[in-house]
């Protein structure tokens, strides 16, 4: 909730700005909704919903103006006006950034506070602006990464990894990525270094079929390695299973599990599943129907580390300990996006930052693949962005707030000469801001990702 402090003097700035009318003077103190739900639960019509910023939105399609919530709200808060209810808090945050004293403030920021100062009468460090965490409030997650500055993208690793976990796609097919596989499968030991030894080769073209990337060929009786012209380098991408677990959760008969925080999987018990859900939840894509006619899927990291192994000259695949203590970068334009798409329902959109519940998160980062800021830190080399939408104000709806015109990062969001909000798609990069803070659900927006990297 948002609540007044004892900096309030009654001005009423924050009264004036409120889109949701949530807040009145009593006694000269700014007093307004507290959030607590009641509204939500005492609906008939279920017109009422939680949304992304932990606050409260009425559904004007829904909503018949029966007035049970007025009645149910506990502070006399909510009232029907022309069949509109007002009164509920959608937690926008504008009641801060408009009060001139700085008297609003979130209620969790105020408990964070009062934290810091407890913490700073026993003369305990702190650095400033930090938030105030127990020690454990942090998730974890044990996967071997790919370090993107020292891989070739050789596909040393793909080739050796015995469940299809790493999928490695390079834009120049047909030329050598010295992945050295040629040398591991020759049988007489005729190539070494990238140089074949004529003398030595029996051309088995053992080494011609199971080439990566289609790089050797026979010519006139001989073996060639076809190499990147001088200058010329190895562009492509990189991607394998993070060890989330998502898919263990999601597999309805058993055959994925974590055991000791490894993925294991029963082949058996595979072939009984018809719905391949966890296909559908895998955030970086690398589980996928395999041909193999022993096992149904693939593409699952078991944690046995041979990519490492073969990994002998860069060293680019590691096995790490990933945490992340819900921080993010000052670049978040609290879209919602990682809200929307978060698969454990761990984060709650505050104003430039988020809410990240350690007890729920997984890791999976599929907040941080979706981020269009980047303000997620992630370990996946995959990301994504969003390649098109359409995002368009519904008039019947709209309330006039403006709150959409306001928490716009692009500026994409505006009143016309009729007085109707309309939206820019010139400037809108359909993040969702607006459609995540309006509070009359009046903002219809659709989108679609793409593989940016």
């Amino acid at each position: 909730m948002f609540l007044s402090t004892k900096k309030c003097e009654g001005i009423g700035k924050c009264v004036e700005e409120c889109p949701t009318e949530a807040i009145r003077i009593i006694d000269g103190k700014a007093f307004s909704c507290i959030t607590c739900g009641a509204c939500k639960d005492a609906c008939p019509n279920s017109a009422i919903f939680k949304n992304k910023f932990g606050g409260f939105v009425v559904d004007r399609a829904k909503c018949n103006a029966c007035g049970v919530c007025e009645m149910t709200c506990p502070v006399n808060n909510i009232k029907i006006e022309d069949g509109v209810v007002k009164g509920i808090c959608a937690r926008c945050g504008i009641c801060v950034d408009a009060c001139p004293v700085k008297a609003r403030a979130d209620a969790q920021d105020v408990i964070e506070d009062r934290q810091l100062k407890f913490l700073e009468s026993l003369n305990l460090t702190i650095q400033p602006g930090s938030r105030v965490k127990k020690e454990e409030e942090y998730a974890t997650r044990t996967n071997i990464c790919t370090d993107p500055e020292n891989c070739t993208l050789c596909g040393r690793c793909e080739y050796y990894c015995p469940t299809n976990a790493i999928i490695v796609d390079v834009d120049s097919e047909g030329l050598c990525t010295e992945c050295r596989i040629c040398e591991d499968v020759c049988p007489v030991g005729a190539i070494k270094d990238g140089v074949i030894d004529d003398t030595k080769c029996t051309l088995c073209l053992k080494c011609v079929s199971e080439c990566p990337n289609s790089a050797m060929y026979t010519e006139d009786f001989k073996l060639h390695i076809r190499k990147p012209e001088e200058g010329e380098t190895i562009e492509g991408s990189i991607v394998s299973c993070l060890n989330c677990g998502l898919c263990a959760e999601a597999c309805t008969h058993g055959a994925l599990k974590v055991v000791d925080g490894k993925l294991r999987y029963d082949p058996t018990l595979c072939k009984e599943c018809s719905t391949m859900d966890c296909l559908e939840v895998c955030p970086v894509g690398t589980i996928r129907e395999s041909a193999d006619p022993d096992r149904a899927v693939e593409g699952f990291c078991v944690s046995c580390g041979k990519c490492v192994q073969v990994c002998d000259v860069n060293k680019a695949r590691k096995l790490k300990n990933i945490k992340w203590d819900g921080t993010v970068s000052e670049d978040c334009i609290t879209c919602g996006i990682c809200s929307e798409l978060c698969p454990k329902g761990a984060i709650t959109l505050r104003r430039g930052s988020i809410d990240v519940d350690m007890d729920k998160c997984i890791l999976c980062e599929k907040c941080a693949i979706h981020c269009p800021v980047s303000a997620i830190p992630r370990t996946a080399t995959l990301k994504k962005s969003i390649k098109e939408g359409f995002t368009f104000v519904q008039d019947k709806m709209c309330m006039k707030c403006k709150l959409c015109t306001k928490i716009c990062p692009e500026d994409a969001i505006n009143e016309n000469s009729e007085g109707n909000i309309v939206v820019d798609d010139s400037k809108c990069i359909y993040c969702g801001a607006c459609s995540n803070a309006c509070p009359a659900k009046a903002i219809i927006l659709e989108r679609e990702f793409e593989v940016s990297e």
